[in-house]
């Protein structure tokens, strides 16, 4: 027996859903139910986990301590990911599957969160503060300050953060039709400040607070130092070219974004131009590959105590994409040429495994590592355990996407992509049942786990994650959207 069940959704919309009342199906997770959940558990990780909007890694499960990269204060929340865009992200894809009120109500007040955080250089910090003692110290655009004074106002790229924040604050603006005025400022702000911050080489730094003079940069190809020191200098590498963490390859990536949502040719120009920059930025032969971060000189150079001038196998791999990306998007063959020798380049350094290593010598292609105290070395059987000194190799899947765009050609299609929708199936609905089971009264995921920052005396050993909060609302939206009568 088969009955229809009404059900009223955020914005007025009504949706009639065929369901059966038999007995069996009365123990499976059905779309009331689930709908009833996300609702839990999306309020409690706003009201309980989260701060205006903002929010951080994982907290304990009392509550008690918060915690980023770093302890986090009672009124302060974290940009990179899985933090506050991240969460934006997940609560926009809930909306436009959904069309449930509460995950409208949450995007909007996670890009609210952001507005108040951005900058006056255009950009985010690694954190927003709104505890009302401690804001006065940051220079945020929404305070109107007059005067910067001695407030801390550097934007940092690095680990994807301005770039998360800033293309939430994208994709939610086109989802509004550019209506929310404050929310569409904010985002028209950070793209002109940083495209600002573009060298005239096409790089970015990996922070900044003020606007490079470009008479400062001179435009040249990437070279091998004469000589450098194996001991860690201890200089800033804020200014440096960074391609560290795949800082320039996601500033590609949120220009050519912006170009397909605002239908601006100025930000696919900052695009390609960064473009051009990895191309100057490969090395010479017989090591034509990439570095971490460059010099003014474009030489390879230290940043961190265990990020040493070399040739690197982890962000390279992502450059070669980019330059894959950016070649479909704008068909022009400069950014195809480097990649049949790239490839084989790279496929000759790989380990015995099969991975890369993350850094190799300049002028012998060994292989370098780094022991627990820090020293360059060239074994690897005293790694430190912070950072992937070995990462895995995906030139056979880089190889492949090269082959198919020569024989296919650039699709010059957008970058942007409609959420995934996703269909039900037993996998679904068991992972959906799954995780359901596991929230406890309060609507929370608790786990194992110990906060890295904390004692181990002030823990209990169980925490809750953002991360882990993602991946489960995350099914839950899947099996929402899916469970709708289409």
């Amino acid at each position: 027996m088969k009955m229809i069940v009404k059900l009223v959704w955020g914005g007025g919309v009504t949706l009639l859903l065929l369901m059966s009342n038999s007995a069996s199906c009365q123990e499976q997770l059905d779309l009331e139910s689930a709908v009833k959940i996300a609702e839990k558990t999306v309020r409690f990780y706003r009201e309980k986990v989260g701060v205006q909007g903002g929010y951080i890694f994982s907290v304990s499960d009392d509550l008690k301590h918060r915690e980023g990269e770093n302890r986090v204060g009672p009124r302060e929340v974290w940009i990179e990911p899985p933090a506050t865009p991240a969460v934006g992200m997940l609560y926009l894809r809930g909306w436009q599957l959904t069309r449930l009120s509460i995950f409208r109500d949450a995007m909007l007040e996670t890009a609210d969160a952001l507005v108040r955080g951005q900058l006056e250089s255009g950009g985010w910090a690694d954190n927003i503060e709104y505890d009302s003692l401690l804001r006065p110290k940051y220079a945020y655009r929404v305070d109107h300050r007059t005067t910067l004074d001695r407030r801390f106002n550097r934007t940092t790229f690095d680990d994807d953060k301005s770039q998360s924040a800033l293309k939430f604050l994208m994709l939610l603006d086109r989802e509004l039709k550019f209506e929310h005025a404050s929310l569409h400022e904010a985002a028209l702000t950070a793209l002109d400040s940083f495209q600002k911050t573009q060298y005239p080489n096409g790089a970015w730094p990996q922070q900044y607070s003020e606007f490079p003079d470009p008479k400062e940069f001179p435009v040249t190809k990437a070279r091998f130092p004469q000589s450098w020191s194996r001991e860690f200098p201890k200089e800033s590498y804020r200014q440096f070219y960074t391609l560290n963490d795949n800082t320039i390859c996601d500033l590609i990536d949120l220009m050519l974004t912006a170009y397909f949502v605002y239908e601006d040719d100025r930000w696919l120009k900052s695009a390609q131009h960064g473009g051009d920059f990895l191309l100057l930025a490969q090395l010479p032969e017989p090591q034509p590959g990439w570095a971490q971060q460059y010099n003014r000189d474009m030489e390879p150079v230290w940043a961190r105590k265990f990020e040493p001038p070399a040739i690197t196998g982890g962000e390279s791999q992502q450059v070669m994409r980019t330059l894959l990306k950016l070649y479909d998007v704008t068909g022009d063959e400069k950014y195809l040429r480097p990649l049949p020798r790239v490839i084989g380049y790279y496929r000759s350094l790989q380990l015995e495994d099969g991975g890369l290593a993350r850094f190799y010598e300049m002028g012998t292609d060994k292989p370098l590592y780094f022991t627990t105290d820090y020293k360059l070395v060239y074994h690897d059987n005293d790694l430190p355990t912070h950072y992937g000194f070995k990462v895995s190799s995906k030139i056979d899947s880089i190889e492949r996407q090269y082959q198919k765009l020569k024989e296919q050609g650039a699709s010059h299609s957008s970058v942007l992509r409609k959420p995934k929708l996703p269909r039900m199936d037993d996998s679904l609905r068991k992972s959906a049942e799954r995780i359901v089971g596991q929230l406890d009264k309060r609507g929370a995921w608790v786990e194992d786990g110990e906060l890295k920052k904390y004692p181990k005396d002030e823990q209990s050993g169980r925490i809750i994650s953002t991360q882990t909060y993602l991946n489960n609302l995350s099914t839950l939206i899947d099996f929402i959207n899916a469970s709708l009568e289409k």
